[in-house]
Parts: C-alpha cells; sequence; structure tokens
C-alpha cells in the first residue's frame, strides 16, 4: 500500500470519529438526557480548553522525546477508553469531566495527524502542496460518512454514537501501529530555549500591531460562530419534530444527513479558494467569510421542512464559504505577514484565537443566552398548539404532551413544557455575525498584493 493511500486512510478515520458524535451530541443532550443549555455550552468549550494546551505540550513530547507516531495511537486508544466512559455518564457533570478528558486526548491528534503526513510524505519525495490536500480532502468525507452512518442507525439521539467513535478510534489506533511509518524526534527546539519560546508565546507580542491584533481578536468572534453551528444546528431540524405537519418529513428523519451538505459544500470551496484568493485578495475573501455566516444563521432562522425546505439547503451550502475561506485566507494572512521565526507560533496563536478561546466563548455565552432569553415555557393546551401551529386535538401534539411526562387538567398542564425559539435564536447568532462583518469591513484594512500568495506557493 503506497504511503498516501496509508495517510489517506489515517485522516478518513481520524474524522470519522469525531464526526460520529460532534454533530449529533445536542440531541442526546437535550432530546434524551434533557439536560439544559447552560451546561450543555459547557460541553462544548471542552474542546476549546483542550485547545488552549495540549496540542503545544504534546508538540513538544513529540519534538523531544516520543515518536509522533506512538503519541498519537497512545492518544486515540486514551480517546476510546474515554468515549466508552461518556456513554456511561448519569449527570451533567460527570459528562462534563469525560468530555475534557476524551478532548485533551483527541484535540492535539489533529495537529500530530498533521505532522506526520507532511514528514511521511517528505520522506518519500511528494510535493506536499499538492499531495496533502488530496489526502486532507478524506477527512472531510470520514466525518460525512460518520455523520451518515449515526443517522442511518437510528442513534443520533443514543449514547450508541459514542461506541461508534470509540470502535473507530481503536480501529484507528490498531491500524495506524502497523500501517504508518516512524516518525522519530526531530528536536527541533533548542535544548535551552525559553519556556516562552516553547509554548509559542513570542507570537503574543503580535498584538502589538494594530492590524494584527484586530485580526486575531475577530478571529476569537469568528471562532465563536463556529461553535454556534456545530452546537445546535442538527438538535434545531430534529426538534421540527415537536410539530405535527412536519414530524414525519425527511429534515426531522435525516436531519444530520441535511447537515452533512455542509461538510460536502466544504470540500468544494476548498476548490474555489484560489479563484477568490487571486481575484479578490485576502481581506475580502475572509469578507465574504463573515458575510456567508450571516446568511448561514439568517437562513436557518426562516427555513423549515416544507416551503422553507430550501433555505436550509442553501444555509448548509454557504457553510461551506464561511467555514474555509476565513480559516485558509487568515492562514495565509499570518503566513505573510509575519516574521519567519515566530510563523509557527503566530499560526498557533491563529489556532488558539479561534478554536480556544473563540471556542469557550461561543460555547458558554450561547448556552447561558439560550436557556435565559430563547427557552420558552407553555403552560396551557391552548399556548402549545398556538406554538405548534396545530389544533389542540391533533393527535401528534397529545401524543408530543404524553411523550414529556406532562398531565393535562382542564387545558393546563401539570407542568410546564419548554421550548426552544430557534427563530430568534438564529436571528441573533446572525446579527451577532452581521456587527462583526460592520465593525471589520469599517476597522481592518489590508492591501491585496498577489505576490504575497505567490510567495506562499498558492
Amino acid at each position: 500500500m503506497s504511503i498516501k493511500l496509508r495517510l489517506t486512510v489515517m485522516n478518513f478515520l481520524q474524522f470519522f470519529v469525531w464526526g460520529a458524535w460532534l454533530i449529533t451530541i445536542a440531541n442526546y443532550w437535550f432530546g434524551t438526557k434533557q439536560w439544559d443549555g447552560t451546561q450543555f455550552g459547557a460541553i462544548f468549550s471542552t474542546m476549546g480548553i483542550a485547545s488552549l494546551f495540549m496540542p503545544t505540550l504534546m508538540g513538544i513530547i513529540a519534538d523531544r522525546w516520543v515518536n509522533a507516531e506512538r503519541l498519537y495511537i497512545g492518544l486515540h486508544l486514551l480517546y476510546a477508553i474515554c468515549l466508552i466512559y461518556l456513554a456511561q455518564a448519569t449527570t451533567p457533570d460527570s459528562f462534563f469531566t469525560v468530555m475534557l478528558l476524551a478532548m485533551c486526548c483527541y484535540m492535539p491528534t489533529l495537529a500530530l495527524s498533521n505532522s506526520i503526513a507532511y514528514s511521511s510524505l517528505t520522506k518519500g519525495n511528494y510535493d506536499l502542496i499538492k499531495a496533502f490536500p488530496l489526502i486532507r480532502v478524506w477527512g472531510t468525507v470520514g466525518f460525512i460518512a460518520a455523520m451518515w452512518l449515526t443517522n442511518l442507525t437510528g442513534n443520533k439521539a443514543t449514547e450508541y454514537q459514542f461506541y461508534i467513535a470509540a470502535g473507530g478510534s481503536i480501529f484507528l489506533g490498531i491500524y495506524a501501529l502497523f500501517m504508518i511509518p516512524k516518525c522519530p524526534p526531530q528536536h527541533l527546539t533548542k535544548e535551552n530555549a525559553k519556556l516562552s519560546e516553547l509554548l509559542g508565546l513570542e507570537a503574543f507580542k503580535l498584538f502589538g500591531n494594530y492590524k494584527m491584533a484586530l485580526f486575531f481578536i475577530f478571529s476569537m468572534f469568528l471562532g465563536a460562530a463556529l461553535q454556534l453551528t456545530n452546537a445546535y444546528g442538527d438538535v434545531f431540524l430534529s426538534e421540527f419534530a415537536f410539530y405535527p405537519k412536519y414530524a414525519d418529513s425527511l429534515v426531522v428523519e435525516r436531519s444530520t444527513i441535511i447537515m452533512s451538505i455542509s461538510q460536502i459544500s466544504e470540500t468544494l470551496f476548498i476548490l474555489a479558494i484560489p479563484f477568490f484568493l487571486k481575484r479578490f485578495g485576502i481581506r475580502n475573501v475572509m469578507l465574504f467569510a463573515m458575510v456567508a455566516w450571516v446568511l448561514r444563521f439568517g437562513l436557518f432562522a426562516y427555513g423549515n421542512p416544507s416551503s422553507g425546505l430550501w433555505m436550509i439547503i442553501l444555509s448548509c451550502i454557504v457553510y461551506g464559504m464561511a467555514f474555509d475561506f476565513f480559516n485558509i485566507s487568515g492562514s495565509l494572512f499570518v503566513e505573510t505577514s509575519t516574521d519567519s521565526k515566530i510563523r509557527s507560533s503566530a499560526q498557533g496563536l491563529f489556532m488558539m484565537m479561534t478554536n480556544g478561546i473563540g471556542a469557550i466563548l461561543g460555547s458558554q455565552v450561547s448556552g447561558w443566552m439560550i436557556d435565559k432569553y430563547y427557552t420558552k415555557p407553555f403552560d396551557t393546551l391552548d399556548s402549545l398548539a398556538t406554538r405548534l401551529e396545530t389544533s389542540t386535538d391533533n393527535p401528534k401534539l397529545l401524543d408530543f404532551i404524553a411523550g414529556k411526562g406532562v398531565q393535562i387538567t382542564n387545558g393546563t398542564f401539570d407542568s410546564a413544557i419548554y421550548l426552544k425559539d430557534w427563530q430568534h435564536i438564529w436571528l441573533a447568532f446572525a446579527i451577532y455575525t452581521l456587527v462583526i462583518v460592520i465593525a471589520f469591513s469599517i476597522l481592518f484594512k489590508h492591501k491585496h498584493d498577489p505576490k504575497d500568495l505567490e510567495n506562499t506557493g498558492h
């Protein structure tokens, strides 16, 4: 088996074991466990917390003491064990603890998988710029395949989504043990390097530059937006099941597959990036990404499984532009705007602001906000029927109420039924990203120079 094929399989599995639960976990949390939104925000923040320090720490270990592929194998097996325990968690607090441990194992494998691929391709005398993207795109395919498997097996709201991911991670660990080339420590960091150099803190000096500081701040805000769509997109579609007229719709039954259009869109928009960068420049491509986030949320706000289905599908399509255009153009901006001595640290800082600090803020604030302002109680049959756009005697409505364990006496419930106001949730997110678009367009100035892109090999 060629090295390219072996790395392709590794990338497929790397994202398969994430996609099996990332988009569907909200269905398990809200639908099956019926835990609250503030606590769910904390669950999604674990990815950000782990991203703040684990990739750097594991990178130091791989550079100095342990083969990257051995570290990669060990982390994936530990990740699988955490997922098995996660499926058995019975309280939000225990779920949070185990999820944090799982993310501390998984998040550094994203960087390690790239390092292993770069090292192996370089040893095989491959052109990295040509070879790696074709390998990496199979990671997105793996993510999509896992989403489909979770949905089609009826596990988008069950604990078995974590078992699917755990099984994939164990298989990946065994596969990597026999199929991935050895990647010994490179000893690229000096033995007497300062702690600030080891941790990549030298890049924080870039905050002294007005334009770079603005860029990193906007990266943080956009990182928060990414968490919103990953956390709530699938459960939003699934909760159309509460409406009797939508209960049997394809969107409800195959919500995860509908959401996978977003990942399919990613693979297509990646191909369009060179044209857009050359034609419009880095700043405008970043601006296009932000506008796409506004459309992503705005279309969700008014979409529905029947007449508004086109809005839901279009929202998933523009996600590819929203995600790819900012991540890749942002990375290129860092590459072309920083000194080579701190370029790696600067890229790490970019990831920390988006996947670390931004992810934590987006997860925590959105969970609290949804609980406090956009979760509405319904105490009577009339009010609930009006909200769900049906009659009070609709059998599906009465089944829904019974499923909540609520009794009806003279049209009044013995306990309130809480529903999320998804339209206003998405509108609030759309306004949030619109403010970012306006502020970025006014404050961030960057002159397009095609030579910058040529110098990076893009």
